[in-house]
């Protein structure tokens, strides 16, 4: 049997304690390979680089190389290390290939305390992989997101639950979220609900209020300026998406810029070439369409605060969009972001032409708008209570990411940010992981489920 082997107890995956010895030292590395991850990633890393004894590296799996430090610099932040990931014919069987023993190699060398990995990429999946094969725990940044249809979306459905089986924490973005972790059998006590990183995010990044880079998008913003307008943002890239789908979301778009004089229309293209290809045949030559290459994050943050509707089938968009009050057409099937649907910032419009395009000629009859402080995804403080939610599965050692023993080892104290509470109006379980309850502005957020 292989001594790294782990075991599952009553608070999650727990490995051997040699294992652990060997990354006793205090540095977390987060693993980011596309513009999202770094995106929701990006807080953590500035709040655990703001902890007194935990250090915090960015490794960029290369997964979208270029897209990743564009969006880690409006944040001040560059990766540690970029790997090299030769692509070819673009397959995940290929990607999971040359990033496994990448990874393995990069973990086996650092020997990080803690690997956190971020939502349901390719990347996501093969970096908890590797950690967990080396005794190393991972975290889970916003995890417990469900469709519960494995085809929708897909991959990212199965790299979800995957991850989920073999993480140590799970740093949850809603209650819903921590209630579907339950619902698989879940350890509870493994199960952190912080809110979502993405809205710490995009507040950082509209408090810097950075003037347009974009020239396409500086010029847009000129035009709306000088002679007035609507603005719509759209982005579709899924995979579920491509081909006919896509084709009738576009016709949607056309059809709405060709009936309204007033709006403009932003969509910033997927860097996929069959995608781009198929925006350009739809949308191509219209005179009140702007079609950019993919958008530095404040230049998407700016659209965001002056959009008067969104259509998009990105998971971010749907979180983000709701901190700036714009209503969102969610161009999918199905959603794992219900919440917002429940809170009436979304509403689900699949992707028929004659659907989206009612739905987005309604918002613009009724000029509806969503209340900008009730963001059901989080309120800004998400990365301080993961920061804390780390700190504590590292302090409280072996409860979290070792084997069990009838003889615990004496744990590390927690920091300030951190602590282990009982039965309080925030958190309802009697051993359970949350942030210090004064620390903290809103405990509704904070508590775990």
């Amino acid at each position: 049997m292989d001594p790294r082997a782990p075991s599952r107890g009553a608070r999650g995956v727990h490995f051997p304690t040699a294992t652990w010895k060997a990354a006793m030292h205090n540095e977390i590395l987060l693993l980011v390979g596309t513009r999202p991850e770094a995106v929701k990633a990006a807080p953590v890393a500035l709040a655990l680089g703001r902890h007194r004894r935990l250090r915090p590296a960015i490794i960029h799996s290369g997964q979208h190389r270029g897209m990743v430090e564009q969006a880690l610099a409006p944040f001040g932040l560059t990766p540690a290390e970029v790997l090299t990931v030769e692509r070819r014919a673009g397959e995940q069987a290929e990607l999971v290939a040359a990033l496994l023993p990448a990874l393995d190699g990069v973990l086996a060398r650092r020997a990080p305390a803690a690997l956190v990995v971020q939502g349901d990429t390719t990347t996501t999946l093969t970096g908890a992989l590797a950690a967990f094969w080396r005794g190393i725990p991972v975290v889970h940044l916003e995890a417990g997101l469900r469709t519960g249809d494995l085809a929708a979306p897909f991959p990212e459905e199965g790299n979800r639950q995957m991850v989920a089986r073999i993480a140590s924490l799970h740093l949850a973005p809603t209650a819903d979220a921590a209630e579907a972790l339950r619902a698989e059998a879940i350890p509870a006590a493994s199960v952190v609900v912080t809110g979502n990183t993405v809205v710490d995010a995009v507040r950082h990044i509209a408090a810097a209020d950075r003037p347009a880079v974009n020239p396409a998008l500086a010029c847009l913003e000129a035009d709306l300026d000088a002679g007035g307008g609507r603005l719509v943002l759209v982005t579709v890239h899924r995979r579920e998406s491509w081909g006919a789908p896509l084709t009738e979301v576009l016709g949607a778009v056309r059809t709405l810029a060709d009936r309204y004089p007033e709006v403009r229309v932003v969509l910033p293209a997927h860097p996929n070439p069959a995608v781009r290809r198929q925006v350009g045949d739809v949308l191509g030559g219209h005179p009140r369409i702007t079609v950019t290459g993919p958008l530095a994050y404040p230049d998407l943050v700016r659209v965001l605060r002056r959009a008067e509707l969104v259509i998009t089938d990105s998971g971010g968009i749907q979180e983000e969009a709701p901190s700036f009050g714009v209503p969102v057409l969610v161009a999918r099937a199905v959603t794992e972001r219900m919440e917002a649907v429940r809170a009436g910032c979304a509403w689900l419009v699949g992707t028929d032409r004659a659907r989206v395009l009612d739905a987005a000629e309604r918002v613009l009859a009724t000029g509806i708008r969503v209340p900008a402080d009730q963001n059901p995804f989080g309120d800004g403080h998400a990365a301080r209570r993961a920061c804390a939610a780390i700190d504590q599965l590292l302090a409280t050692q072996p409860t979290f990411g070792v084997p069990t023993s009838r003889t615990p080892a004496t744990p590390r104290t927690p920091s300030a940010d951190s602590t282990v509470v009982g039965d309080t109006p925030a958190v309802r379980s009697s051993s359970t992981v949350a942030v210090n309850p004064a620390r903290v502005a809103s405990t509704a957020v904070a508590r775990t489920q």
